[in-house]
């Protein structure tokens, strides 16, 4: 489907259900992927860092996206990750992407190798020509340890080949004077709609974030509580910052839920994505907590801490 110029509100990066074994949950995912859109979020992000993306092989990123593909039924456009270290691995992933029917894709800088600014550009503008799919850029440097600048994502959106930006950077500054030089807060609320969206994935921040201008939120929590989102970006859109700060304030609060996993025991990574799947499970969403090895799965203490602050958060009824 065509996307919205710009693409607006809350696109949750899809969790990546899997069985006890590590395979692709495809019923869970589907089940997923309808209490996203009975959750009113605008857009749905396959195969990126929630997703477990990284840790999933070719064929099963495959399955992975066709599932959501399939259940989104063109209901909301599917962005799909093609994240990998070099142009050609990505362009790969992004031919698949475009086969299996995918809306747009989202890619990073290559990762490896140190990559030049100019290298970078190249790499966007090579994924853009070869594949005829709106591109966005995901700015990820804590994964890819390389930060993109204002300016080179504004001259990538100047020229088109970025339809827009996901920005996971947690630089607040950099995003803030990315936003001014896409025309500031008032040109792109009051003036002609901008082809180009930013997307904060600081899903913290977002009610900052929406006031600054950028036009929505990529929100890896948003796999648990997407209706919270959607009111969040409602009320901002609304003019109703005091809403939107209610909102933002309570998700912070559900948040705290990555932090269930002992750092003596695990990695961030697995006790944020554990965490996730583990709501999940309580809810009914899916059918188990399994996160791709290596990450080391929640303990049942970590598990039962999860189901009550989703019970504090009223989402959860004492007792399941």
């Amino acid at each position: 489907m065509a996307l919205p110029a710009p693409l607006h509100g809350v696109i949750p990066p899809v969790c990546t259900p899997l069985d006890p074994r590590g395979g692709i949950d495809t019923a869970s995912l589907a089940r997923l992927v309808n209490h996203l859109l009975d959750g009113g979020v605008h857009g749905l992000f396959a195969l990126g860092s929630t997703s477990e993306v990284a840790y999933l092989t070719d064929a099963q990123r495959g399955t992975a996206l066709e599932a959501v593909i399939k259940a989104a039924d063109g209901r909301v456009p599917v962005l799909a990750g093609v994240i990998d270290t070099t142009t050609p691995r990505v362009l790969d992933h992004a031919r698949t992407a475009a086969a299996l029917g995918a809306d747009a894709l989202v890619a990073t800088a290559p990762f490896y190798t140190r990559t030049h600014p100019r290298e970078i550009a190249a790499h966007f503008r090579h994924l853009r020509t070869a594949v005829d799919l709106p591109l966005f850029a995901y700015d990820i440097p804590v994964a890819v340890h390389s930060k993109l600048s204002p300016s080179l994502v504004q001259e990538l959106a100047e020229d088109g080949t970025l339809a827009g930006l996901k920005d996971s950077s947690g630089d607040e500054g950099s995003l803030r004077r990315l936003l001014t030089a896409l025309g500031g807060r008032t040109a792109r609320r009051t003036g002609p709609a901008p082809a180009f969206s930013v997307l904060t994935g600081s899903e913290l921040t977002v009610d900052a974030a929406l006031l600054a201008g950028a036009d929505g939120v990529v929100p890896g929590i948003g796999n648990v509580d997407p209706a919270a989102y959607v009111r969040l970006c409602a009320a901002a859109r609304a003019g109703d910052w005091e809403q939107a700060a209610a909102e933002q304030e309570r998700l912070v609060a559900l948040f705290s839920l990555v932090d269930v996993g002992p750092e003596t025991d695990m990695g961030r990574s697995s006790s944020a994505l554990g965490a996730f799947k583990a709501a999940l499970h309580l809810l009914g969403i899916i059918n188990h907590n399994t996160t791709a090895f290596p990450q080391r799965p929640l303990s049942e203490a970590a598990v039962a801490e999860v189901g009550r602050r989703l019970t504090a958060a009223g989402l959860l009824t004492r007792g399941g």
